[in-house]
């Protein structure tokens, strides 16, 4: 394997072209020999250390999408000139955003931040959510609030207690420092992430149309300016899964860990620093400096602009000495951002950043050429095409083949498995799935989020959306929600995406807004695998085609691959985040059932005998296989237009989806929610074991006033909706009575509900 030749000296652009043959360390760097050879191909020699640099961090997965991006043109592909008319940007800009009226615009985003969280829990996930919040910031908007989808390990191995802590303890640190309440999000226990956790992290911000900011580098003479942190030698690889040796040998200082360090109270007072900037008009592009650090920044405002770029480097403003051109360029250190400004604009822009006490410094500038050109300290270091740097690296075409073993998966059906029947083994059922710790509540982490700070939240977890007013005046406001059941995704990927789909699209919903948008994050193992890649194209075109039957478009996302242990690969993930508008957050639909007497409970939708991935299946059986249960997406359109409208008309005081743990479940998270009891009536002809742990979608239970339970009912059966009633609200009631089956006193459900993961974690 090729090995670094570190000197003292810099290695120059004309150095570069009289030594073509000196070994460089491109395969430690993550580059196959012939990406190697096609570079010294673009550039007409070998590249410097600094250029490989930039190559082989700009070449990786997480930056170049080089082995997903054959199969997400398929979004594009899907999306409609409909489903584009209020989007305002899309696939390929730091994050998307749609216009949700009255001169709003809102933009959101779930990335993943998964391999750093594992070796750095606290760290890894505290800037996973830093970077998600820039890239928010980035589009010119005022982050509202975050979200985090957790996947670990088994909740009672001694590596789970080592990373969620930490993991949750980070996602608080940053959040609740930045003052953004934190609103909704998962959390999912599978043997599958032991090893490898996936820790998502959602940004959702709002502005007016016309504050819409891109990146891009345009205007001859511009000036380029970096403000915010210092940069150091925290994060160098960090995108590319690397650490930081191949840069570090010889220079005699401790290697850092590839993992970031963060610091919200530096990146609180960069947003404000950048609104403030903004509101003066004073940038023409912006971009955030995140994966690949200045790499990226600078080579993607270049390649979106319409000339070229010269950047200073030795005017960067560092902390660590001694630090190298390629260093420099390959940091990843938190906190910064990259602007181009009007040369006339330049002294109020460093004004702004003085009032904030934000450091800023101009390293840099627009040209009329065609190349990128780095120099250190006047010799130049870098001198690249920087389209050939951020958009043109390798595209693979992976080979992929549906699994050998999915044959008989699908053919290893649920139906043999022992079910209870009894009414003390449907009780005994039912406490041992809501006990267990992907049914528990999860208060015991969002207890350590601030929900509700700036005001503006009107519903958190564990509410089916989070709920944000983005306008006092009018009560305008946004709903999101994050949601993938990675067992069905494992049986059909196809099909367990657009359930992924259905279920955050019904969540929102749920809350009385309207879904308008979808942002995913996209989980697997490695590309290299076959059978991987079938399950990442089956879902990316379940993804697609389902958002083109809603009708709604995708705006962006993540890839994450390589998510294994060994050879062994995480249950495939695609997370799905869905963005609904709301007129007036007033008319929210809160989860749990309110105090008023006599209230109608009704169930939409139907329920069938489906079990294939189910949580009881799972967790009472340690059974995976069959089919996941069919997904109706005009039924799932349907079924939101009517909670839309029961919201909208004040017919629905309380609504629940049902998923994870079916009609059991949501009887008793609505009852221990709203802190009233109930008193549930199952359908006579059907199975009660079906009817209280089937997870068939489409489905959702509402309360409804006993005044407009008529009307209601008379709409849901003009339209086509199934319904039955399914209870009555009781606040006399000790808790919840399932007719027939079982009654449960409420302290009964909140000791087996709550006490799980305090019991695990505290």
């Amino acid at each position: 394997m090729p090995t670094s030749d570190v000197t003292t000296v810099t290695d120059t652009t004309a150095r570069a072209g009289e030594t073509p043959g000196t070994a460089q360390p491109y395969l430690e760097l993550g580059l196959a020999e012939d990406e190697y050879a096609r570079i010294r191909e673009i550039l007409g020699r070998r590249p410097t250390d600094a250029e490989l640099a930039m190559y082989s961090v700009m070449w990786s997965e997480h930056c170049s999408y080089k082995s997903s991006k054959k199969h997400l043109r398929y979004f594009g592909e899907t999306t409609t000139d409909q489903m584009r008319e209020k989007l305002l940007a899309g696939i390929g800009e730091n994050a998307g955003v749609v216009d949700v009226g009255d001169g709003w615009a809102v933009t959101f985003k779930v990335e993943s931040h998964n391999h750093p969280s594992y070796v750095e829990p606290y760290q890894g996930a505290a800037t996973g959510v830093g970077g998600i919040v820039r890239d928010i910031m980035a589009m010119g908007a005022r982050p509202l609030a975050v979200a985090d989808a957790l996947r670990f390990g088994p909740a009672d191995a001694p590596d789970t207690r080592r990373v969620l802590p930490g993991v949750v303890a980070g996602v608080a640190g940053y959040g609740n420092c930045l003052g953004l309440p934190n609103v909704g999000g998962e959390l999912v226990f599978d043997a599958s992430y032991a090893g490898n956790p996936l820790v998502n992290a959602l940004c959702v911000g709002a502005m007016r149309v016309e504050d819409l900011h891109l990146a891009f580098a345009s205007g001859t003479g511009n000036k380029i300016i970096l403000f915010g942190a210092r940069t150091g030698l925290d994060g160098i690889g960090g995108v590319s899964v690397l650490a930081s040796d191949s840069f570090n040998e010889g220079t005699g200082r401790k290697k850092l860990p590839s993992v970031q360090v963060g610091d919200p109270f530096t990146e609180k007072v960069l947003i404000e620093c950048c609104l403030d900037l903004f509101q003066q008009d004073l940038v023409v592009g912006i971009q955030d400096l995140g994966g690949a650090g200045l790499s990226c920044a600078t080579s993607e405002l270049a390649a979106a602009g319409d000339g070229g770029m010269h950047i200073e480097l030795d005017r960067v403003p560092l902390r660590a000495k001694g630090m190298t051109p390629a260093e420099i360029l390959s940091s990843e250190s938190q906190e910064r951002m990259c602007a181009v400004v009007e040369p006339s604009n330049v002294d109020a822009f460093m004004a702004v950043c003085a009032k904030w006490d934000v450091i800023a410094t101009d390293i840099g500038e627009v040209t009329d050429g065609e190349h990128l050109v780095i120099t250190w300290h006047g010799e130049t270091v870098v001198d690249v095409p920087p389209r050939t740097v951020a958009h043109q690296g390798p595209v693979y075409d992976r080979p992929l083949a549906r699994p050998s073993t999915q044959d008989a998966v699908e053919a290893d059906l649920p139906d043999t498995l022992r079910r209870p029947s009894t009414p003390d083994e449907l009780r005994e059922t039912l406490l041992k799935l809501i006990s267990s710790p992907d049914l528990a509540s999860k208060e015991w982490v969002t207890s350590q989020y601030d929900r509700y700070v700036r005001g503006n939240t009107v519903l958190a977890q564990p509410s089916d959306s989070g709920v944000i007013r983005i306008d006092e005046s009018t009560g305008r406001g946004v709903a999101v929600s994050t949601d993938c059941n990675s067992r069905f995704v494992y049986l059909d990927p196809y099909q367990g995406a657009q359930l992924a789909l259905a279920e955050a699209y019904r969540n929102v919903a749920t809350s009385g807004a309207t879904p308008i948008a979808v942002s995913n994050c996209l989980n697997f193992g490695a590309p290299t695998d076959p059978g991987v890649m079938w399950q990442f194209e089956r879902a990316v075109h379940g993804l697609a085609d389902g958002c083109a039957q809603l009708g709604i478009p995708v705006t962006g996302g993540n890839v994450s691959f390589f998510n294994q242990t060994g050879d062994t690969a995480i249950l495939p993930t695609p997370v799905i985040a869905v963005l609904g508008v709301i007129d007036d957050v007033r008319r929210r639909i809160p989860t749990g059932i309110g105090a008023e007497a006599g209230e109608t409970l009704l169930l939409l939708g139907e329920t069938k005998d489906e079990f294939g991935g189910s949580t009881w299946a799972h967790l009472v059986h340690g059974h995976l296989g069959g089919r996941p249960p069919a997904v109706d997406l005009e039924r799932e359109r349907l079924l939101g237009e009517i909670l839309v409208a029961g919201s909208r008309d004040g017919m629905i005081s309380a609504a629940h989806d049902l998923s994870d743990g079916g009609l059991a479940q949501a009887l008793v998270e609505t009852v221990l929610i709203g802190q009233c009891g109930a008193r549930a009536i199952l359908d006579d002809e059907q199975d009660p074991f079906v009817q209280l742990f089937s997870e068939s979608a489409g489905r959702v239970l509402v309360a409804v006033p006993r005044t407009e339970e008529l009307r209601f009912t008379e709409m849901c059966t003009a339209r086509g909706l199934p319904w039955r009633k399914a209870g009555v609200v009781d606040p006399e009631s000790p808790g919840l009575e399932i007719q027939g089956v079982a009654t449960f006193g409420s302290e009964e459900l909140r000791e087996a509900w709550e006490s799980t993961l305090p019991a695990l974690f505290g």
